[in-house]
């Protein structure tokens, strides 16, 4: 997924107050919305040991169980509470997600930064985001995998490098926009350093624009992560994540529909989330949606 063609413009007019809230929340109840309902979701993964029990304990006296007061969502083909693994997967999905998004767009941010300022630099940074873009995200994280192994960390690595030229090229033609305008060429004429100048003038005019792409990473981020937990070679088995709970309870699903259902529609609620907050924050920094109200 990537944004439109044409780069978001722009720094708003005025900078967003405690006291604009109201008036945010009632033209761009999106952003309330997904915001709201990704804070929740957060919240629960995060005091899933309060609440949640053991997704490890295994029960075999128990196996593929109906939902009931003592397991909600039933239990899976080894006696596991399918409840308390779903909950704690929800960990493992927006570890990857947030965390991916993060470098991708931190490191986006610097690349393109410089290659839109420094011309010199431009060439060699956009032909080896070339090179970046023709890698799979799945064929470079089984190639990562089989050299080190399993583990979240190198899902992270292989997750958050395919998405760095996407963001890149936004920030730098974000940049390239902004570095000929008349405020900038007054503040290199008035003596301004380097570093002040990208800090004060030229980092605020990307950042409504890398703050949507970031929304539309994470939600690939965590798409990506549960394929190839589906697949095997993303999370360990043993880790409870919302891929592998759907790859080791696909033969079940007759049986026991739940234990493929939970997983299914957090991952789905999830991915809504992120997509309503990354919609509303487009039309929260989109010019053109404001002249429309």
């Amino acid at each position: 997924m990537t944004l439109l063609s044409t780069p978001l413009a722009t720094v708003p007019s005025g900078r967003l107050r405690i006291s604009d809230l109201p008036r945010v929340a009632r033209r761009h109840p999106l952003v309330i919305i997904g915001g709201g309902l990704l804070a929740v979701l957060i919240l629960l993964a995060l005091a899933a040991p309060l609440y949640a029990g053991d997704p490890m304990n295994m029960d075999p006296f128990k196996r593929l169980q109906p939902p009931s007061a003592e397991m909600w969502f039933g239990s899976d083909h080894l006696g596991r509470d399918v409840f308390a693994r779903t909950v704690f997967g929800a960990r493992i999905s927006l570890l990857v997600g947030l965390t991916a998004a993060a470098g991708a767009a931190l490191g986006g941010l610097l690349i393109g930064v410089i290659a839109g300022y420094v011309r010199s630099f431009d060439n060699i940074v956009m032909r080896v985001m070339d090179g970046l873009m023709s890698i799979p995200t799945i064929l470079l994280a089984i190639a990562l995998i089989s050299l080190t192994g399993p583990g979240i960390s190198i899902l992270i690595v292989a997750i958050t490098i395919p998405q760095l030229p996407s963001i890149t090229r936004l920030v730098r033609s974000a940049v390239l926009s902004v570095r000929e305008r008349p405020y900038v060429e007054a503040a290199l004429c008035g003596g301004a350093r380097l570093p002040k100048l990208l800090w004060r003038h030229i980092l605020p005019s990307t950042i409504p624009a890398l703050m949507v792409q970031s929304a539309i990473g994470c939600a690939d981020a965590i798409l990506t992560e549960a394929g190839l937990s589906f697949l095997g070679v993303g999370v360990p088995p043993e880790i409870p994540s919302w891929g592998n709970m759907i790859a080791s309870s696909r033969l079940y699903l007759a049986i026991a529909p739940m234990t493929i259902f939970a997983p299914g529609i957090c991952l789905a609620v999830t991915i809504l989330a992120v997509n309503l907050l990354g919609d509303g924050l487009r039309d929260l920094f989109d010019p053109r949606s404001k002249r429309r109200r």
